[in-house]
């Protein structure tokens, strides 16, 4: 039994990772089809672009999420003390990313609607993703 709980521990870590892989390019993608879109049509604005780029900030903050799941999942399959202090660390240093790069966005999302609103100009919103 305690075979089968770490075979399928190891799986589901792996595709914790997979997933997290998977957002990355997802969002690097679409950032990039933002970006190009808004090339092609000659609307690319610095505030246009910058809207491109929070919306992959977002994708990130979610990769690491995926990440520190796929982490903590791995634990099982190997709980000592040096692996759970090696943990730790990863969770901490992935708390500290995901933490200033919400900062960060959030920074830079106040930055953006103060500088429409001093121009008078719509909201560029960031992509919308689906939350389901």
């Amino acid at each position: 039994m305690e075979a089968l709980v770490h075979a399928t521990a190891g799986w589901i870590a792996l595709a914790l990772d997979a997933l997290a892989v998977l957002t990355v390019a997802a969002g690097a993608l679409e950032a990039l089809a933002r970006v190009l879109a808004l090339c092609l049509r000659g609307a690319a604005t610095p505030a246009r672009v910058h809207a491109a780029f929070i919306g992959f900030g977002d994708w990130l903050v979610v990769a690491l999420t995926f990440q520190l799941a796929a982490d903590i999942v791995g634990t099982t399959i190997a709980p000592g003390w040096d692996v759970l202090g090696r943990l730790a660390a990863i969770a901490a240093i992935r708390t500290f990313l995901t933490f200033f790069l919400d900062h960060d966005l959030a920074r830079a999302r106040a930055r953006e609607l103060a500088e429409q609103e001093r121009n008078g100009a719509q909201p560029v919103k960031a992509a919308p993703r689906d939350p389901g």
